[in-house]
């Protein structure tokens, strides 16, 4: 059962906030905290005591917009801990998921705080805890090996990195889309829609700044509305000097000052 810290400016929001995770049986106990500088003071005696003391915290239900340090703030301190507790962002904001699941977080819930929605967030915060959980001794048995990282109670085993996913929201639920699964991205506006297999997603993110977060992943600019994954190009097509790609059922124009680099890659790619 998780013990869990929810931190809000707000005292009808936390009070709120307080009354769903105790009614939740996977949760132990709830506390709160009305600012960041009284949650990392309480987060600290958490860490000093250990995952397993009697002032543990395994999860912080953090607002982001508070008076003094915000939410990402306290997100970016607690990087800094070999173990710190897991995190699910409640805010009224849409706009920060990105930079909240960069800071690892498990989850971005939207207020007003829906009791089902909070429900699933406490869901993937157990199996988030379950994954990563160490088991009796791991950390005795663990000490000096090579890929293991922390010191004493909080020594745990390196794992790979998991594939990247970017945070869409549809309908008030979070769903998480891999990277890998994009298939190209239009630009609209200060947005972007993602485009897999299985459909689109609108996100709130500007097409410039997906193609330098995505160019290590193949990513490359076709044209200024869109950016395409380079495997996922079936075909390039120039005709009477317009230039398109056909990505899966699309095709996509390609700008002129994006032709030539564009076939340079795709026939670079081809030779291995």
């Amino acid at each position: 059962m998780l013990r869990a810290l929810a931190v809000d400016d707000e005292r009808p929001a936390l009070e709120e906030l307080l009354y769903l995770l105790r009614a939740d049986p996977r949760v132990r106990s709830a506390e709160g905290a009305n600012d960041a500088t009284g949650a990392l003071r309480r987060i600290g005696r958490a860490l000093e005591a250990g995952p397993d003391g009697e002032d543990a915290i395994d999860v912080v239900f953090l607002d982001i917009h508070m008076a003094g340090l915000t939410g990402l703030d306290v997100a970016r301190l607690l990087s800094g801990f070999a173990r710190p507790p897991h995190l699910v962002f409640v805010t009224a904001h849409e706009g920060f998921a990105v930079q909240a699941f960069d800071l690892k977080a498990v989850d971005y819930v939207l207020k007003p705080v829906r009791r089902e929605r909070l429900a699933e967030a406490v869901r993937r915060v157990c199996d988030q805890a379950a994954r990563t959980a160490t088991p009796a001794g791991a950390a005795e048995a663990g000490a000096g090996a090579p890929g293991a990282v922390g010191a004493g109670p909080y020594l745990v085993p390196a794992r790979p990195a998991a594939p990247e996913q970017i945070a869409v929201e549809l309908g008030g639920v979070t769903r998480f889309v891999a990277v890998a699964d994009i298939a190209y991205a239009e630009a609209q506006g200060d947005y972007a829609r993602l485009h897999t297999a299985t459909g689109s997603h609108l996100v709130r993110i500007p097409l410039s700044t997906l193609e330098e977060r995505w160019a290590p992943r193949g990513f490359v600019r076709i044209h200024r509305r869109h950016l395409v994954s380079l495997d996922r190009i079936d075909e390039l097509r120039m005709d009477a000097g317009a230039v398109t790609v056909r990505v899966g059922s699309a095709e996509l124009s390609v700008s002129r000052r994006h032709a030539r680099e564009l076939r340079d890659l795709l026939l670079r790619r081809a030779r291995g």
